[in-house]
């Protein structure tokens, strides 16, 4: 029965993600691409739709490197959300999944859920010590796509008028020794965070706690 309840719980979760990234993915929206966000979200419903399948029919999950990897971008993505980008504005375009807009299911409820299949669902004390570093990857990958495209399609402003997805990587604004520093803080937040869910990882027990 718990196997049950988590494969469940994993396809819904993909699910949320799935519908949040709507405008993204369907082509509606095609700048939705140059945000994290949407990024994360994407890759996170992939995971979770093997994870799902997986656990119905006891078959391969994914391993244990792009489970942690996403799970920490998951995280960041929601803290994000909270601590640093403004609320978001609901306008008449604004779409809605039972009730909720969009930015609700991608800043919030999936971030929640990815946190909690980690902690409830998954086995652990898998990871290796270099994990925390190799998911320090993505950020200068996505920084350099960021960068790139603001460079060579200047004439395609996001709808705010902007080059740039986030202020923090606003080149224009920031300047190159700005964008530096930011890069820097956040990739130590990257390695914090990567090293905390390390760290949670060997202290659970190697079973999932449900399951």
């Amino acid at each position: 029965m718990t196997r049950l309840i988590a494969g469940l719980f994993r396809l819904a979760v993909a699910a949320v993600s799935i519908a949040g990234t709507y405008n993204t993915w369907s082509g509606a929206k095609a700048w939705d691409w140059v945000y994290f966000t949407n990024q994360s979200n994407i890759v996170f419903a992939f995971v979770m739709l093997w994870a799902g399948a997986a656990t119905l029919v006891r078959g391969v999950q994914p391993p244990a490197w792009l489970k942690g990897c996403i799970t920490l971008y998951m995280a960041i993505t929601g803290l994000v959300a909270w601590l640093i980008l403004p609320p978001a504005v609901m306008g008449p375009d604004t779409l809605y999944v039972l009730g909720l807009p969009t930015a609700t299911l991608v800043h919030v409820i999936a971030p929640i859920a990815a946190g909690a299949d980690f902690l409830l669902f998954d086995a652990h004390r898998r990871f290796k010590w270099h994990y925390p570093l190799t998911w320090l990857l993505y950020f200068p990958v996505y920084l350099a796509f960021v960068l790139i495209r603001a460079a060579f399609f200047p004439d395609q402003p996001l709808p705010s008028g902007a080059m740039y997805p986030y202020s923090f990587v606003d080149l224009n604004a920031l300047g190159w020794a700005g964008l530096g520093r930011n890069a820097v803080i956040y990739l130590g937040a990257f390695l914090l965070g990567g090293l905390a869910l390390f760290l949670i990882d060997r202290i659970l027990p190697d079973k999932p706690l449900l399951g």
